[in-house]
């Protein structure tokens, strides 16, 4: 039978009231009650019922997060760090597959499949500014990712243009002076790509080294295909180049596919990197130079500020004001660059 507050207050001599305060976390309980009702709470074993708790506080208890591909990997740990920080609040994930359609993300703007959920982390790719502050639904909301910028709402990212800098900065400093890059964009709105590219290009121009088109075509898309063709393409080149930064994990490992089938040697005669720090690259052969984003720490913050507008949407004139978070990340040298 499962164990109840009133369980709890009898045995801890005080009233329900008491024991749901100090299970709800309120502050002013006095200290000899508290430490008396949470030994009775530990003897008994209690467990919230988490369901009825939402449910008298307007809440489900569900959170939403949408995301452009599963089955990327940065992605999927991304997904696990959010799992876990919601289920230390009691949540449940529900999870949405945007594809990075237009449609679909203004669908999850505006509700997500038309289920009542109590806040959405969200990483868009096409929708921009103009349709956040156009939102009708008032769902609690963090962006993730580099498409909007001081927006109308929280943001938490990492700084590409630094660490992509970062890890040009690394492959020059071993010699290297003709390094091509994987994963140039076309599209506007590819804003990862295009911080990335500039983070490129100013390791570059620091170096006293001009930018050279030729070393960095477009690319359709960031899978390990294309990387594998885009590497093929730089190897054609009369001057191919003597490293590869690629702007994702599976783009690089595309690559130094294409690069050990023509029998060349990583790093001896191409260097490759990387960006994500994806758990294929820590045992590929070789293992993989790559910028480590802090995942968790985008996860972990996130879901903290989905916590403050939940909790504030039942304060009137205390929601939060958006905010800008900027998580850390760092470089890690691996045998594909260093030998």
């Amino acid at each position: 039978m499962a164990v109840s507050l009133k369980d709890v207050a009898a045995l801890a001599g005080v009233s329900v009231k008491t024991v749901s305060n100090v299970v709800n976390g309120y502050t002013y309980v006095a200290p000899p009650t508290r430490e008396k009702v949470e030994r009775a709470l530990a003897e008994l074993d209690y467990r919230p019922n988490l369901s009825a708790r939402n449910l008298r506080q307007g809440r489900t208890g569900v959170i939403a997060l949408a995301l452009p591909e599963l089955d990327a990997p940065y992605f999927a740990e991304l997904t696990r760090f959010v799992i876990d920080a919601a289920t230390e609040r009691g949540w449940t994930v529900i999870i949405e597959q945007t594809d990075g359609r237009p449609e679909r993300e203004r669908q999850v703007l505006e509700g997500v499949r038309e289920q009542r959920v109590d806040g959405l982390v969200f990483s868009p790719i096409t929708v921009g500014r103009d349709e956040l502050a156009e939102r009708d639904d008032t769902t609690a909301l963090v962006l993730l990712g580099e498409r909007v910028f001081d927006g109308p709402t929280h943001h938490v990212a990492i700084d590409n243009q630094r660490a992509a800098k970062e890890v040009t900065e690394h492959l020059l400093s071993l010699g290297h002076t003709r390094i091509g890059a994987i994963g140039r964009q076309t599209n506007p709105n590819a804003n990862t790509a295009h911080l990335r590219l500039a983070g490129y290009k100013e390791a570059l121009a620091s170096a006293g080294l001009p930018y050279d088109e030729a070393l960095v075509p477009p690319t359709g898309s960031y899978h390990r295909r294309d990387g594998a063709e885009v590497m093929a393409r730089l190897l054609a080149l009369d001057e191919p180049p003597q490293a590869v930064f690629c702007f994702n994990d599976l783009l690089a490992l595309g690559a130094q596919r294409t690069a050990l089938a023509r029998g060349l040697r990583i790093p001896q005669d191409v260097a490759v990197a990387g960006f994500d720090d994806i758990e294929d690259g820590r045992y590929s052969t070789p293992t993989l130079t790559t910028v480590s984003p802090d995942k968790e720490q985008v996860a972990r913050v996130a879901v903290e500020m989905l916590e403050q507008q939940i909790h504030g949407s039942r304060r009137p004139g205390r929601r939060p004001l958006p905010r800008e978070v900027t998580a850390a990340h760092r470089l890690v040298v691996r045998e594909s660059t260093t030998d």
